[in-house]
C-alpha cells in the first residue's frame, strides 16, 4: 500500500475534522481511526471510517463533496485490499522493509509479542520499561493493532488492563 497516499488521506481527515465542533467526539474518533489505519491498514478500520463518514454527511458540518471525495479514496483502498486478499500472494514474495520483522509486523510489535511469550501477560507500563524510547500512546496503538489482527487479547479495563497472547479454544 502506498504510504504517501495513506499519509495524505490522514492529513485530509485532520483538515476536514477541523470544521467539526471542538467538543464533538466524532472529531477525535475519526482522527484516531485514520491514524490507526495509517499505522496498520486493515478492513475493520475501513468499515469504521465508512460508518463515520455517513454520520459526518448527516451532520452538514462540511461540504458533501469533500466528504464523498475522502470516502471514495478510502473505498479505493478497500478495493485494493480486497484484491490483494483474494490473490493471497505467497509470503516468500514479501520482503520486510526497514523496521519490519520477517513476520511482517513492525519490529516494535514483534518485541511486544516476544515479551508476552516470555511473561504470559503484560500491562502497557511494563512494556514501556523495555521500550523506554516509545510513548505509552504509541504502545497502546501497537496493542490495538495486535488486537485487530487477532494475535492478542485484552483482559480487564482501565488500570487493570492486561494483554496476553490469544489462546485458541479447541
Amino acid at each position: 500500500m502506498d504510504r504517501e497516499k495513506l499519509v495524505k488521506l490522514t492529513n485530509e481527515v485532520y483538515r476536514l475534522t477541523l470544521f467539526f465542533p471542538k467538543k464533538d467526539p466524532l472529531r477525535y474518533r475519526l482522527r484516531d481511526v485514520a491514524v490507526s489505519f495509517l499505522a496498520c491498514p486493515n478492513q475493520k478500520d475501513l468499515e469504521i471510517l465508512e460508518s463515520f463518514f455517513e454520520v459526518v454527511l448527516a451532520q452538514n458540518w462540511v461540504g458533501v463533496n469533500e466528504v464523498l471525495s475522502l470516502k471514495g479514496e478510502y473505498n479505493i483502498l478497500k478495493c485494493d485490499m480486497d484484491i490483494v486478499a483474494a490473490v493471497k500472494l505467497p509470503s516468500i514474495i514479501h520482503k520486510p522493509i526497514a523496521g519490519e520483522s520477517s513476520s511482517g509486523l513492525p519490529e516494535r510489535q514483534e518485541r511486544i509479542l516476544n515479551f508476552l511469550k516470555e511473561n504470559g501477560r503484560a500491562q502497557v507500563w511494563q512494556v514501556k520499561q523495555i521500550l523506554p524510547e516509545v510513548t505509552k500512546r504509541t504502545l497502546r496503538r501497537d496493542f490495538e493493532n495486535l488486537l485487530n489482527q487477532g494475535v492478542i487479547e485484552r483482559l480487564g479495563e482501565r488500570n487493570t488492563t492486561f494483554y496476553q497472547l490469544k489462546t485458541e479454544v479447541s
